[in-house]
């Protein structure tokens, strides 16, 4: 009977060493909290790339002229296109609706519906006309005042186990009726990353 106990209890503490040496484990963290495990473009780089690009943007005089000239409405904006021109994937959703929420969270202008979005907001409307009581009219959108656009490019300098990767964002705001620019911004974000005696 001891020696079976005996033998129980050494697989168990074997079954336990080897989980605790080659298992995964996973736990939760906070979402705000930013974990970098390489210099790749990540979602901290997203938030305060946005964050500072539209505060800089909604400094111009753009808002005020258009006020003025407008009896005080808001502007609304368009997000054309931001191209990913760097040596890396970056989900430009992600980006874009940081963007988005950037502008909206300041109250000084309003966002349209773009691309499929648009596309799939119009198909709901003509399905509404035909089949709801309380549809929606066809023909009376707002139309956009100024359209966002611009591009991710990035810049990888390496020597032997050090990296710098650069990543310049580059971002333009056009008035729609004139083709005048009233904004444009950049941004840089530089990374080090050096190989330990590990590896990467």
């Amino acid at each position: 009977m001891n020696k079976v106990l005996r033998l129980s209890l050494v697989a168990a503490l074997s079954a336990g060493m080897l989980t605790a040496c080659g298992g995964t484990q996973v736990k939760r963290v906070d979402s705000n909290k930013e974990i970098a495990l390489t210099d790749r473009w990540n979602d901290t780089d997203s938030q305060l790339v946005s964050k500072e690009m539209i505060g800089d943007m909604l400094s111009f005089p753009w808002i005020r002229d258009h006020k003025t000239a407008n009896g005080g409405d808001k502007p609304t904006v368009i997000i054309q296109r931001v191209r990913n021109k760097s040596h890396e994937h970056i989900a430009a959703d992600t980006f874009l609706n940081d963007l988005k929420r950037a502008i909206i969270r300041t109250g000084d202008a309003r966002f349209i519906a773009a691309g499929a979005e648009r596309d799939d907001i119009r198909s709901e409307r003509s399905d509404q006309e035909l089949n709801a009581k309380n549809a929606k009219e066809m023909g009376v959108e707002i139309a956009a005042d100024f359209a966002l656009s611009g591009s991710i490019n990035s810049f990888v300098d390496q020597v032997d186990g050090s990296r710098v990767t650069t990543y310049q964002i580059d971002l333009k705001l056009i008035n729609m009726e004139s083709n005048e620019e009233v904004w444009n911004g950049q941004k840089k974000i530089k990374k080090f990353q050096e190989k330990s005696s590990y590896g990467w």
